[in-house]
């Protein structure tokens, strides 16, 4: 079996932005030492070779700071009136199950991303959707994970095309992109220019009427076939949060 990671490393990256900056504290074997003596072990009473153990501290990592799943909370607290579910109340069945890859490439910086786009693509390659499958959206916008620009361009889904997933049985779907919707920057500019106030964040805001949940910034959906994996996504168990870090893996047998 052949296991291709999906998720970004964690690191400190001086070009992201401010607010998804992740700060990690490594501290070295000696240090615990000192955290031994302290707790009452004598050096002499250390094993032979042993300095220490490596340890290291998360500073600052926002859950969408980097490859994460979002949970029904981050878009509303309420799904077509009930409350919402948080990142420890997903479901694990709806985050391991047959993966499928529609490849938007083609589309431009700023264009949308169609209902008829998607039933073009599944059409042209013969794909099938089926409830239950974790669809991934390829844009090639990883590509620019790293970079100043990486949360300023790119493609995105619209809300009819999220609506539509949804309406297929799609539970869980996922974009290489910094964000599911269009630029987050792109969607402030151009709210204002429309003062349209159904502009902004429309295709999450989907989740306001029906429960789903969507990964960002994934990787590596090059070395994916349109289909035939299986694909992982567990996000980590963080209590009544609206998203968390998840390793993101496909397997091909």
């Amino acid at each position: 079996m052949k296991i291709i990671d999906l998720s970004k490393p964690i690191q400190y990256n001086e070009s992201d932005p401010w607010f998804m900056k992740v700060k990690i504290k490594h501290k070295p074997h000696q240090k615990a030492k000192w955290l031994l003596r302290m707790l009452g072990l004598p050096l002499r009473l250390f094993p032979k070779g042993f300095i220490g153990w490596a340890d290291d501290t998360i500073q600052k990592m926002g859950v969408h700071s980097t490859t994460h799943i979002d949970a029904p909370w981050h878009y509303s607290p309420t799904v077509n009136g009930e409350k919402a579910k948080t990142i420890d109340e997903i479901p694990l069945e709806w985050c391991y199950g047959d993966g499928l890859v529609i490849d938007m490439k083609h589309k431009a910086d700023f264009d949308p991303i169609t209902v008829e786009d998607i039933q073009a693509f599944l059409e042209t390659n013969d794909l099938q959707l089926k409830a239950g499958m974790l669809v991934l959206i390829k844009t090639g916008r990883d590509k620019l994970n790293g970079t100043k620009d990486f949360h300023k361009k790119g493609t995105g889904m619209s809300a009819q095309a999220t609506e539509w997933l949804i309406d297929q049985g799609i539970k869980v779907m996922g974009i290489d992109a910094w964000g599911w919707d269009l630029p987050l920057p792109y969607m402030i500019q151009k709210a204002k220019e429309t003062n349209d106030p159904n502009f902004f964040w429309e295709a999450h805001l989907v989740g306001a009427n029906k429960e789903y949940c969507h990964m960002e910034q994934l990787v590596n959906l090059d070395q994916l076939p349109y289909q035939g994996f299986k694909l992982a996504v567990f996000p980590l168990k963080i209590v009544g949060a609206s998203a968390a870090p998840a390793r993101v893996v496909a397997m091909i047998e």
